[in-house]
């Protein structure tokens, strides 16, 4: 299927590492130019160097509104256009109720929801230009809770609440804007987390044991194939749309 995203520039903030540099790697495959949003040098030389220097790699962190006006500047200043946004980057950082405190809680959504709105922001006239789209990766604690991660959370569920409300907002522009849910997901920062226990290989297993579909994680591909498509004119009457790819984790009885 030709998605006809060739030349097509594509902002992933995390996009060297994990999911994000899964879709990046799957936009460099489609001929499309992703801008990558990410403080990993090694990771986005690597993707720099599969792109043939058709790619942008922007180590900046996204912790104010003017390093996120910086990116718009400088992907328009060497592309001249922005297709879409993927907001991606964020981190599971267990602030909740009991080993957090209001102000670490304030930090947490923050660094994980903040630099969501700031990106679409800025780029919202080059948007407004291409009739581009904009993916918000969510997370499925966003809607069933994890226990232990509040900040987290909090702002995973108003990536899915912005979701709606920019799809309805940006009508107008034909812009649109959907949300990916992914669930248990093996990327760097997953298997950073499985090494913290005593047991990671009977940890994994347990968890995998609890996914409905193959009894296996999804993989960053997966979720980066969903991602690609819904940037892609094939959906071009899809939005405000919340889609989970986790192989029925979410939504399948577990005993299965």
């Amino acid at each position: 299927m030709d998605l006809n995203l060739e030349d097509k520039v594509i902002i992933i903030s995390g996009g060297a590492k994990g999911i994000g540099g899964a879709i990046s790697k799957g936009l460099i495959a489609e001929g499309a130019i992703p801008v990558m949003v990410d403080p990993s040098e090694k990771e986005g030389k690597e993707l720099l160097d599969l792109a043939q220097g058709k790619a942008l790699h922007l180590p900046i962190r996204l912790f104010s509104p003017e390093q996120s006006q910086e990116v718009i500047q400088k992907t328009l200043e060497k592309w001249g256009r922005i297709d879409g946004i993927v907001n991606n980057a964020g981190a599971n950082d267990g602030v909740g109720l009991e080993k957090g405190t209001p102000e670490l809680f304030t930090q947490s959504i923050a660094n994980n929801l903040f630099h969501y709105y700031y990106l679409v922001h800025y780029a919202l006239p080059a948007l407004k230009v291409t009739q581009g789209a904009v993916i918000n990766i969510s997370s499925k604690t966003a809607v069933t809770g994890q226990g232990g991660t509040s900040g987290y959370v909090a702002a995973k569920g108003a990536q899915l609440a912005l979701t709606r409300e920019w799809a309805v907002e940006l009508l107008p522009y034909q812009i649109r804007v959907n949300a990916i849910l992914p669930a248990e997901v093996y990327t760097p920062m997953y298997e950073s987390w499985i090494k913290s226990f005593s047991n990671p290989e009977e940890k994994l297993q347990e968890i995998n044991q609890k996914i409905p579909l193959g009894k296996r994680m999804t993989t960053p591909e997966e979720i980066a194939a969903m991602a690609i498509f819904l940037l892609s004119e094939k959906a071009s009457h899809i939005t405000g749309q919340h889609l989970y790819v986790d192989g029925g984790y979410t939504h399948l009885d577990r005993s299965l």
